[in-house]
């Protein structure tokens, strides 16, 4: 692995798989993946999400749901009641076992989506350990007070023996079916060293693969090798429908050059189980400027994720509670993803992390609405920009970093760039473009 060159990156000690160094992230929520809803439905297109360009499998949670306080017909998969069972609704044993088998003959990695800080009502451990449980001020059990969670209740992470349980039953996945790792939910509300601890123990039985669905550079200090990039995306949104300046996309791309760790992974997504239920599909988020965020979570640095249904269109918000199949069909959104990930996976510029380039931004003579940079590595170049606005836009190049002849990655015609010349961008277009060897 590159070594890193920053003091502020010295504390960072967690080196990335080498497997991991173009990966991309694709998210299942198993029961609306398939008509069936379950694991089998699952396993049968892994050769298909395979073949768009994915890695890693994130399954989000596989175990038995409450039934106290549940919300809906069939819950909410985030209100666990056996930490060592799976809900009947996906499958058995063997059913998991088999998928996650089929995913690894493919090189596919499975990793699972767990949640560590609450429960739900009825889990056998609020009768064999109330005392893991936090607590309210008139000593009752608590869901999350400023969210709407009242179908589960908080765990108290100053008990030893929780951290030592749940420590436990994460690692029974690991040995017994030879997971590649976690998705772990709300990171940020459970104390960064039992994470550490968890670490050191999951490792010791294999490598594995640690996802915080949170946005600390300190999660990646010796635990975990991704994190959300959560404000990318909102700054995306951001940008695409209420009107904030470009220049807010700038404050992010130098904060997360200068601020975190070149060795952790920030996850690029435009959407994901919450923000497709809660928020709106990447249509209602991102608009006419979809392909553009789509283009910029790829090309950019993160590991872009996936989210089962996006490739098909996204047509609907999927329900939470309930059923409620993806509709799948051959899309454009598919056949982008595919060719921009093929892209990615050849040219190291693009990979993750240290693997792969620095964005360097280009300065052009539009950058109210033109958004430009090159990443550069072993002889290639990639240029990107992109025209974060509704109207057409022509600008020229500011830098002769940009010179070179090169290949179009989204429609293979040729294009030489030159510094001063004039360049036009409709609304909302995105053009990327591959100067190297491979042309």
């Amino acid at each position: 692995m590159p070594a890193n060159t920053s003091s502020a990156n010295s504390l960072y000690t967690l080196e990335q798989p080498e497997w991991s160094k173009n990966a991309v992230i694709y998210q299942v929520n198993t029961r609306q993946f398939s008509s069936q809803g379950n694991f089998s439905g699952v396993e049968n297109e892994l050769k298909r999400i395979k073949s768009l360009g994915a890695d890693i499998i994130w399954l989000m949670p596989i175990h038995p749901i409450g039934e106290m306080h549940r919300k809906g017909k069939l819950g909410s998969p985030y209100a666990v009641k056996d930490y060592f069972a799976i809900n009947p609704e996906f499958g058995n044993a063997e059913d998991l076992q088999s998928l996650i088998n089929c995913a690894h003959v493919l090189e596919l990695k499975v990793i699972l989506d767990w949640v560590p800080n609450h429960s739900a009502w009825d889990n056998y451990l609020v009768n064999t350990h109330p005392d893991w449980y936090a607590k309210d001020h008139n000593g009752n059990f608590r869901p999350s007070p400023w969210w709407d969670w009242d179908d589960i209740i908080e765990f108290d992470y100053t008990q030893p023996a929780l951290r030592e349980y749940m420590i436990d039953a994460m690692s029974y996945w690991v040995s017994k079916f030879d997971i590649d790792g976690f998705r772990c939910d709300v990171a940020g509300y459970v104390p960064k060293d039992f994470w550490e601890q968890a670490r050191t123990k999951l490792d010791a039985i294999k490598p594995v693969f640690l996802l915080a669905e949170w946005e600390s550079r300190e999660l990646h200090e010796s635990a975990f090798n991704m994190s959300y990039a959560w404000s990318w995306n909102e700054t995306l949104h951001g940008i695409a429908k209420l009107g904030w300046p470009l220049d807010k996309l700038r404050k992010y791309y130098s904060w997360n050059e200068r601020a975190w760790p070149k060795s952790g992974y920030r996850m690029t997504f435009v959407s994901n189980h919450d923000k497709n239920a809660w928020d709106g599909t990447q249509y209602e988020q991102f608009g006419e400027a979809l392909e553009a965020a789509i283009v910029l979570s790829v090309l950019g640095e993160g590991m872009p994720l996936i989210h089962n249904g996006q490739e098909a269109g996204e047509s609907k918000r999927l329900a939470f509670f309930e059923r409620d199949p993806i509709e799948w069909q051959p899309h454009p959104i598919g056949a982008l993803y595919e060719k921009l990930i093929k892209w990615k996976k050849r040219v190291s510029a693009l990979w993750n992390g240290a693997f792969g380039a620095t964005m360097i931004q280009i300065p052009n003579s539009q950058m109210a609405k033109v958004f430009s940079f090159v990443r550069q590595q072993d002889n290639e170049k990639v240029l990107v920009l992109i025209n974060f606005s509704a109207t057409s836009q022509r600008f020229e190049l500011n830098d002769t970093l940009c010179e070179a002849n090169y290949i179009n990655m989204l429609d293979d015609t040729s294009q030489i760039v030159k510094a001063g010349q004039s360049i036009n961008l409709q609304a909302w277009e995105a053009c990327a473009l591959y100067s190297g060897s491979k042309n």
